[in-house]
């Protein structure tokens, strides 16, 4: 860490009070965002069919495990603390939570996981709206980290160039596949349904 990781840290990190302390927390927990994953499979399968569907949800299960092992391989090797855990500055910060399951906060997980996420799921799709509001998903989920005192900032910088790397990595290798196996197909029922003004060239 760094003068400048203390000084954004600081910045950044503050007491927003009961309300903003339960969104957070809730930002702060993958399993609370299934309900969003689930939508964005369906939209994802409304797009291009369910083999498109199965083999990008491969893609984002293994960008998710990679990001997750290169992460704890870091925090295993590299001597780099969570905000907490920093004597001269601890008492300066809002803490939510004062003991997590390893000291050391190296690389997000929360950050890299987030971040692959939403990258293969906006090549995916191709779209504004939808681009948007992952994007708004893995910041939230980034910055809760911090807020909560789990993370310096350039920790969650770490996870998003983690997250980029793969994600772009996983991305070339379905995009290729995709090509040569023609998974993406809009189901029928959704070109009846929401397709009728293009009826002629397809969705």
């Amino acid at each position: 860490m760094n003068d400048l990781d203390k000084s954004l840290m600081l910045a950044l990190n503050f007491d927003g009070g009961t309300f903003l302390d339960a969104v957070m927390r809730f930002a702060s927990g993958i399993p609370n965002w299934i309900p969003l994953y689930v939508i964005v499979l369906f939209i994802i399968y409304c797009k291009g069919g369910w083999k498109y569907m199965l083999f990008l949800l491969l893609a984002v299960g293994l960008g998710v495990g990679i990001c997750d092992q290169v992460c704890n391989f870091f925090k295993a090797n590299v001597e780099y603390p969570r905000p907490v855990q920093v004597s001269d500055l601890v008492d300066e910060l809002h803490v939510l939570f004062d003991r997590f399951s390893r000291t050391r906060g190296t690389v997000s997980g929360h950050a890299s996981t987030s971040f692959c996420v939403f990258l293969l799921t906006a090549l995916a799709m191709r779209k504004g709206w939808f681009t948007g509001i992952m994007l708004v998903y893995t910041l939230l989920t980034s910055y809760s980290r911090i807020y909560i005192s789990a993370h310096f900032p350039f920790q969650i910088l770490f996870g998003w160039i983690l997250g980029t790397l793969v994600a772009l990595l996983l991305w070339w290798c379905f995009s290729k596949l995709n090509r040569r196996f023609g998974w993406e197909k809009t189901p029928a029922w959704v070109s009846r349904t929401f397709c009728k003004k293009h009826a002629s060239t397809g969705c």
